[in-house]
């Protein structure tokens, strides 16, 4: 049985008090959800503001980012040692604005996947498409290129520790949403493409949704058979929405 993970992407949001209102609303309606395992990933500057804030509550937290080198002349970066040092578990790589407004290309988020990795950090793969992209029926084919450059630097075996985050490009932050359905056949997709791999090890992975995911809409993405939980965005920034959404994981 695959545990479902609800994880909150805060992006670039935040200061030392918001977060930490915002956290103290999150554990104190903890114990209201009895099966989701609960990962909130906040900019750098609050990460630690955050571990103090979560001590105890059994919740965990990550990174939104990470550079494929562990220490050296790279301004404005953060390593893998340095999140572990933080005593982050996760981090999420291949986020679509990474891809779209950074350029990160399929190879350098498969470096981060396996620098992620070296460091004991649970990658968060992102992969999905543009509305575009769907438009021309090429949902699969981009799906297909993003997992093979990350089987082809770490194999298959590096899913064994990871979790990946199917989200639409164009439902991110535009109040649209994939149907349910539509985002059970892209989830299913990822399971079986993993699958003939590795059928194990593509059963136990954890496969999260992510695009738009609001409290209202959360029972019916959630209780497909293939999605495990949710990469959630602005609703992360909001205790009772994040938890209305933990409670439906």
């Amino acid at each position: 049985m695959r545990r479902p993970i609800v994880a909150g992407n805060w992006k670039m949001n935040g200061t030392r008090s918001e977060a930490a209102t915002l956290i103290s609303g999150i554990v104190a309606g903890v114990n209201s959800v009895n099966t989701a395992e609960i990962v909130v990933c906040p900019p750098f500057t609050l990460i630690s503001v955050v571990a103090d804030a979560l001590a105890g509550s059994g919740i965990g937290y990550g990174a939104q980012n990470l550079n494929v080198h562990d220490v050296g002349a790279f301004t404005g970066e953060v390593s893998g040692p340095m999140l572990r040092d933080l005593g982050c578990t996760y981090v999420i790589v291949g986020h679509s604005e990474r891809r779209a407004l950074y350029g990160e290309s399929d190879d350098l988020v498969a470096d981060k996947f396996r620098a992620a990795q070296q460091h004991g950090l649970v990658p968060i793969l992102c992969v999905g498409e543009t509305l575009d992209q769907r438009e021309k029926h090429q949902t699969e084919k981009v799906i297909i290129r993003q997992l093979d450059a990350v089987v082809d630097t770490v194999g298959i075996e590096g899913f064994n520790k990871a979790v990946i985050a199917y989200e639409p490009i164009w439902a991110i932050g535009t109040g649209m949403t994939a149907t349910p359905e539509q985002a059970q056949e892209v989830h299913r997709f990822i399971r079986e493409k993993l699958s003939g791999l590795d059928r194990n090890i593509a059963t136990n992975l954890r496969l999260q949704y992510g695009g738009s995911v609001k409290g209202a809409n959360a029972r019916g993405l959630l209780d497909q058979p293939d999605i495990d939980g949710g990469l959630i965005g602005g609703a992360s920034l909001q205790a009772d929405e994040f938890l209305n959404i933990c409670r439906a994981a």
